[in-house]
This record gives structure tokens, sequence and C-alpha cells, in this order.
């Protein structure tokens, strides 16, 4: 405990040495402040800490800090070891067997070991009731105990996807020893859970054990702010130092004196999504035409200030290996080109159809307004209908009861498989019903390839052959903005939905 310094000092004690007591105490109470950061969060964390039966992205994003699965992505989008420190694979593409990386330890200090690693395996991939929170883990056969050092997982068939899988916090490892995972949050990543209090804040606190490159900022508090109209007035009034998933219209609120405005992207692919099934869009002429009638840098100036990135297939930026950022300029604005590929498809006179948006997203809603704008130059009528969110779900993406569709599609993992795999034509979330044989020939062909490199040059061609064949409109990649105080510097955009507190430190 810290004691007060008063004029009650005794008549011994120098000037000196009540100067130097002063400047010890001045300092010890900056340092705190200063080796601590609050971070706003729009909803508060689910009910359960168990990494493994946690749902949303929300909760997940920063409990990405707590929790490391056998792999991890790191900001590059490659999936690279955590817990395990080498993986080999059999030559049947069957049993992946995990090296456990030595000296790892849990928060409770315990040292993780080849029995932690089966149980959370096995726990996450829900081996007995065939349930897990993973879909692609229902692959898992066995997990088994090799040694004290190895621990072997076998599929019921090769899946050159499993490792971008597991590289989640929804495969991390916990202890076999934490009776309460739901309430005991138990992990080993670079930061500790400390506490909750409910619609108001989670804490954490650094991990000075952990096997990695340690965090630089000591505490950690997440606090809730429900209410986006308030952000601006608390980043200003000094309640939250840093908040992430602003739109334009907080971001241009920020005071930029005081705080730096980051710029990244949501990690989606925005299109006008059209649905094959409707007579003028199963055919090919009709959709490129749609696709020279937009003009995306239009959209991009309307609905972000020209945030944003531009996209001609269905993959985004971050997705390095896969992405082609030629084709967000295969289909350059040309009214022109437009009409006469119409009339070459038999609709000079151009023809009506429906946009279908959720209300609740704004974004989506304004892009459907200037994309009906745009197409009128060319003769096609675009009426918007915004219905909510519960209706857009049930009749437009799982009924496909509509004739098009504004929405961002993003990927739950980082798998080209997340963003290629819903236009095979029999897939059963090809809410767009594209149907093109030779996709399908070609997608089956990548996702069986065993070389690595050969593997992403098929799934490339995936992604030219749908900005080829115009299978949507594609329009952008959504820009994420943060507002982070001057204080701090060090966050890093990643290609999935995280928060890597580890990596903010103190600005010099």
């Amino acid at each position: 405990m810290k004691r007060r310094l008063t004029t009650r000092l005794v008549a011994i004690l120098s000037v000196l040495s009540l100067a130097v007591a002063l400047c010890g105490c001045a300092g010890d109470k900056e340092g705190g402040s200063k080796n601590s950061i609050t971070i706003g969060i729009p909803q508060d964390i689910e009910e359960t800490l168990d990494p493994h039966n946690m749902v949303a992205a929300g909760t997940k994003e920063i409990f990405f800090n707590v929790f490391e699965g056998l792999v991890k992505p790191d900001s590059d989008g490659n999936i690279v070891p955590a817990v395990a420190s080498e993986i080999t694979v059999s030559d049947d593409g069957l049993t992946y067997t995990f090296t456990i990386r030595e000296g790892v330890k849990f928060h409770d200090g315990t040292v993780v070991t080849a029995e932690d690693v089966q149980y959370s395996m096995s726990k996450c991939a829900d081996i007995e009731g065939k349930n897990p929170m993973i879909p692609a883990l229902l692959n898992v056969k066995s997990v088994d105990v090799v040694d004290d050092s190895h621990v072997a997982v076998t599929l019921e068939s090769p899946d050159n996807d499993f490792l971008a899988n597991i590289a989640t916090v929804s495969a991390a490892i916990i202890p076999a020893h934490n009776a309460n995972p739901a309430g005991e949050a138990i992990g080993t990543g670079p930061y500790k859970y400390v506490s909750r209090s409910p619609l108001e804040n989670v804490i954490f606190e650094k991990n000075d054990d952990y096997w990695g490159e340690a965090a630089s900022i000591k505490n950690v508090t997440f606090k809730v702010c429900a209410n986006a109209d308030t952000i601006p007035m608390e980043l200003e009034g000094g309640s939250i130092d840093m908040m992430a998933h602003l739109t334009n219209a907080i971001k241009i609120q920020i005071n930029t004196e005081k705080f730096e405005v980051l710029s990244g992207t949501m990690n989606l692919v925005q299109a006008l999504y059209l649905n094959h099934s409707y007579e003028p869009f199963a055919n090919e002429d009709v959709r490129k035409a749609m696709c020279y009638a937009v003009d995306k840098d239009g959209i991009l100036n309307f609905v972000s200030d020209g945030e944003g990135v531009k996209i001609g297939s269905s993959m985004y930026p971050n997705f390095r290996k896969y992405y082609d950022d030629s084709l967000a300029d295969a289909y350059p604005h040309d009214v022109e080109k437009a009409k006469e590929l119409l009339k070459k498809a038999g609709y000079e006179n151009g023809f009506s159809f429906d946009i279908t948006v959720p209300s609740n997203y704004t974004q989506h809603v304004d892009t459907a307004t200037v994309i009906k704008e745009q197409l009128a130059e060319v003769g096609i009528t675009a009426n918007i209908k915004q219905v909510d969110w519960d209706t857009w779900l049930n009749d437009t993406y799982i009924g496909r009861n509509y004739d098009a569709t504004v929405i961002g599609v993003d990927a739950a993992q980082l798998t080209a498989s997340a963003l290629l795999a819903r236009f095979v034509s029999d897939a059963g979330n090809n809410f767009t019903n594209y149907n093109n044989p030779a996709y399908d020939k070609l997608y089956n062909e990548a996702f069986a390839n065993r070389d690595a490199d050969a593997q992403t040059a098929q799934f490339k061609e995936c992604v030219k052959m749908l900005s080829d064949d115009a299978a949507n409109v594609y329009v952008q990649d959504l820009p994420e903005f943060v507002a982070l105080n001057k204080k701090f510097t060090g966050y890093t955009f990643y290609p999935v939905y995280v928060i890597d507190v580890a990596k903010i430190r103190l600005a010099e």
C-alpha cells in the first residue's frame, strides 16, 4: 500500500528526501497508468468462457489474446505454429502429428501436456457427439497421445484445409484439469482473463510466462460501448483509448490531433449477388453488361468517402495468395459497352428486377442505391426492397427467393474453400444458384490436390473463372476504421476478425 505524504512529516526529513519521495510516488502512478489501455467494444461478451462453445465473433475477437490452438493465423494470413512447434503429415494425408512446444504454460502455471492436447482436440472436434462448433472437424476420426511430446490427429479423409480450420479460438488448447471451462478461462495466450462485469467491461492482464514474444501493455480493459453515438465523446473524454469497427459517420467525428484513425478492410466480398435462376441473370452477356454499367469508384466515393478496396471476384485482398488484384478492373465502367451487350442478349430495352437488402446494414443499402442509379443509365430498372435481417436470412439466403441482393460474404476460416465452395452447383450454401460444370470440375480438382502450390494456382483459376463468367457484380471489400489514441502504436489488421492487443505498445 502506498503511503500519502503530508505536511505532518517528521522534522528530521530533509527537503531533498521529500523531493525524491514525491518524485518516486508520482512516477509509479504515472507509469501504472501509462501501461494500461481501455478498448471499446460494441457489445458484451457471451456468458460462456469455454472457447469451444463461443459463437459470437465479438467474443472470439478479444479472446484471441487469451486462447491459442496448436496453430494460429498471423497478420499476413499464414498459419503458423503456436502450442505445437512442429507438424508432420503422413503420406496419405490422413494423420497429423503435432510436436508440443516445450515449456508452454497455461495461465494457472501448469505445463501443457500431451493429455491436455488430446482432451482439447477431442472436445473441440466433439468426437463423441459429432456436433462441433467447426463443422469441418467432423472429419476428425481420432486423437491419440503418441508420447509425452506428440499427439496424432487422424482424419476420415484428406483435407488440405485442416490446419486452417483449427487455427481459431474454437480449437484452443485448454487444460484437461479445468472442471469448469465455461466459468474459468485458462489459456496459453499472451494475456490472462481476469474478470468480467456484465454489460460494463472485461479485464485482461499480461501473461508474464508467455512462451512467445511478450505483450507490451500490462493491463487491458475492454469497455462495453453499446451506444455508437457516444463513441466520439468517450474517445475524446478519455474513457476509452481505442475503438474498432467504426462507421464512416463516426470516423469523421474523431479528433485527429489526439487519435490516429487507422484504415483497413472488413475482410468480406461485397457484391450485387445475382440469382441465376432469375431469367435475365442466367445470360452471361446480361451479367457482363451489368458489370460494365456499375462504376465501383462512384460507389466507394458515395458509401465511404473513397475508402475500401475494389474487387473483381469472390476473394478479398487479405487472402493474399489467392487474391488477384488485376480482376478489380476486369470490367471498367463503360455505359456504351453495357448497352451493346444488353442488345446482344436480347434486352435492348432493358428489364426490371428487385434488389433485396437487409435494412440494418447501411453500407449495403447505400451501395444498392448507387447501383440502382447507375443501372438506370443503361435502361435497367432496379427496385430496392429493404427487409429485416431475419427475413433476408430466411427468404433470400436460405430460401433463395429473390432476384438480386447486396451483401458482404466473409470467411469463417482462412481457407480458399470458405469463399469458393459456395459456387459449386450442388453446394448447400450456393444461394446465387450459380451453375457451371467447368467451375465444379476445377474446384473439386483444386480441393483434392495435395500439392500446396498447385492447389493455390487452381484456386486462383477458380477466382478468375468467377470473374470471367461475371458470376456477380463484384464491388469492394468495405473499409474498416480503428481510432487509436496517439499514446499507443502497433495496432495490426488481420485477415480474420481479431484484435491482437499483444502487438499494441506505448508510442515513443
